[in-house]
């Protein structure tokens, strides 16, 4: 596998968070909590509740570094506070916080990803 596959791979995956993209096995890590979500079906579940569900929120890359079979996504997730959130009831409030992203890929298809997210700066900017 080369770097640029791999590179075409995240791209179109960050572009619309496609499940096509995920392995049927892929195992997502939130890093901070320890939440783990397996398989397509509850790697989606995550990102539906944290895009949509909790927040009406987007990934905004800042950089993307590629290997032959890793990559690197570091950026902010932004969005506005619509519905619960670890007890929290929905602030309306708009968040900005640091994220970061390692995939592993093979093939066309991401098996991994662990997640780096600022659970201490969201608290923060919800009020907790």
């Amino acid at each position: 596998m080369s770097a640029e596959s791999t590179r075409r791979v995240v791209e179109e995956y960050l572009g619309d968070h496609g499940l096509e993209a995920l392995a049927e096995d892929v195992v997502y890590t939130v890093m901070g909590s320890g939440r783990v979500a397996r398989g397509k079906e509850e790697v989606a579940a995550l990102l539906d509740y944290f895009y949509h569900r909790a927040f009406e929120a987007t990934p905004r890359g800042r950089s993307l570094v590629v290997g032959e079979t890793q990559a690197v996504f570091e950026g902010d997730f932004e969005g506005r506070h619509v519905g619960e959130f670890e007890g929290i009831p929905a602030t309306m409030k708009t968040v900005k916080v640091p994220l970061c992203v390692v995939y592993d890929i093979a093939g066309d298809r991401i098996l991994a990803a662990r997640i780096y997210f600022e659970m201490d700066a969201l608290r923060d900017q919800l009020g907790r």
